[in-house]
């Protein structure tokens, strides 16, 4: 499953636990910048049975909690419409630098 090969793209070792190292890797490789005690929190927010580690069922939990806190579609759509100023289905660099000139 996709799952599954999300999975181990987090447990670098192969080992069937994904630790905060290997947890921090990813995030980094992402673009966040997590510090060791962010990275702790995530892995205990659902390591049920409390050993530090993220095993595949936890990480299912992980995600099933991700996919709930998403926006929907609607919010997506709409927020996308903002930026694209002309309504052609395309975000130019003009219409982002416009944007992120307001947000700044």
């Amino acid at each position: 499953s996709e799952y599954k090969e999300a999975f181990s793209l987090f447990d670098k070792d192969g080992d069937g636990q994904i630790t905060t190292k290997e947890l921090g890797t990813v995030m980094r490789s992402l673009g966040q910048n997590p510090s060791e005690s962010e990275l702790q929190d995530m892995i205990n927010e659902v390591d049920a049975d409390n050993n530090g580690t993220i095993d595949f069922p936890e990480f299912l939990t992980m995600m099933a909690r991700k996919m709930k806190d998403t926006d929907s579609e609607e919010e997506i759509r709409e927020a996308f419409k903002v930026f694209d100023r002309d309504n052609n289905g395309f975000i130019s660099a003009a219409e982002l630098r416009h944007v992120m000139t307001f947000l700044s």
